[in-house]
């Protein structure tokens, strides 16, 4: 077996696996570059068949190019596809072969619509001030979240001087001044009112 028809056979293996792992809106084509035409499909749909013209004549492949893509084109039936193209070589680096996978997006496109159909109205950027100025519960999880944000940490996941460090910060923003202010603050925590009171208590001392 020569370099070609080794290239070739494994070009055509190549192909015809990829529509097992990714589904049959998956299309490969394998074009062979000394004839002009398509030497293999796998999973067909575009409407073409083996032997048609491959219309590379005109591309100067570099030899630096061996993956090329991904990009879109529009199949026959209008539906968008999105392409990524294998530049397969023989032994002296000359290109004989190029592999073509065809992904038809229509699917995806769809799914996406009914996504967009079904997700309710975007929120305002400003929350109803009617329903927040009184909401404590709010204004904790916001500075809880924040600061927790900033450190890199989870709130569930501190250590007692990290605890501690945020207690201290809620304190001096008065964010602990509502009545049972602690005890929500040890649920966001995961630890018990009477450990946040110590925390506080060591904190001051």
């Amino acid at each position: 077996m020569n370099t070609s028809t080794a290239t070739l056979s494994n070009a055509i293996s190549l192909a015809d696996a990829i529509p097992h792992l990714m589904g049959d809106r998956v299309e490969v084509v394998v074009h062979d570059l000394s004839t002009e035409t398509i030497a293999h499909i796998a999973n067909a749909y575009s409407q073409r068949k083996l032997g048609d013209p491959s219309n590379m004549q005109e591309i100067d492949f570099r030899p630096s190019d061996t993956v090329i893509g991904p990009y879109e084109k529009v199949n026959w039936d209008g539906s968008v596809i999105r392409s990524i193209s294998v530049v397969m070589r023989n032994n002296q680096g000359g290109a004989e072969f190029v592999l073509c996978i065809n992904h038809d997006q229509a699917d995806l496109q769809n799914l996406q619509q009914m996504v967009r159909a079904l997700m309710p109205s975007r929120p305002s950027e400003d929350q109803p001030e009617a329903l927040f100025q009184n909401d404590w519960h709010e204004r904790l999880n916001i500075f809880v979240s924040d600061w927790c944000a900033q450190q890199g940490v989870r709130a569930d996941a501190l250590n007692r001087t990290s605890r501690r460090e945020l207690l201290m910060a809620l304190e001096a923003s008065g964010a602990l001044s509502e009545r049972n202010a602690a005890s929500y603050v040890g649920r966001l925590l995961g630890v018990s009112r009477a450990t946040i009171y110590n925390d506080l208590k060591a904190s001051a001392g």
